[in-house]
């Protein structure tokens, strides 16, 4: 492969924008290398590609396998293993999204769950636990909703956002006709 100024500058964007979805900006330079990738790379093209020693390139591969954003490959007559990434970029989109959940979502509704379950001991406590048992609320729901986008083929979902606004429309269409509850 060759690093040429569009894919370093790809390169060098999806590492940053990957220390915002949980990992560091060298695995997510790795992963970007192999996903514009034609080929499986070794290693230490790898670390030759991207300027960084063999020991990173290792540490940043086992970090994506954990996500199981790549996979190894072996090529017959090859002592060496090659890395390639993990199917379809709407799977690795539904694996940090599920990877994301389990790190981050799910500890904090298990704490807000506890909370939740406390006796509150003064106003202020009960003030508290009602405002958590909104942001529960919340993030149950958008757990609950990403759950259902995940499940949904790639067509649908492409589909689906392709709407966009127009289903924020459709609501505000069928609210003009809904009876108004009193407030």
């Amino acid at each position: 492969m060759q690093m040429t100024p569009m894919i370093e500058s790809f390169v060098c964007h999806f590492g940053e924008m990957g220390s915002r979805w949980g990992f560091n900006r060298t695995v997510g330079q790795i992963y970007a290398l192999l996903v514009v990738s034609a080929e499986p790379i070794c290693a230490n093209e790898i670390a030759e590609l991207l300027g960084i020693s063999r020991g990173n390139v290792s540490m940043g591969l086992k970090e994506l396998g954990s996500w199981q954003l790549v996979q190894v490959i072996h090529k017959q007559g090859e002592r060496r293993e090659f890395y390639q990434s993990r199917g379809s970029i709407w799977d690795m989109a539904n694996r940090v999204f599920e990877e994301r959940r389990k790190r981050e979502m799910d500890p904090t509704l298990s704490l807000l769950r506890d909370i939740m379950m406390d006796e509150a001991a003064n106003n202020d406590e009960a003030y508290a636990q009602k405002r958590i048992t909104e942001i529960h609320d919340l993030l149950e729901n958008i757990t609950e909703w990403t759950q259902s986008l995940q499940s949904l083929s790639p067509e649908k979902l492409n589909t689906l956002m392709k709407l966009g606004s127009g289903v924020g429309k459709v609501l505000e269409f069928t609210d003009k006709f809904r009876p108004k509850k009193d407030a």
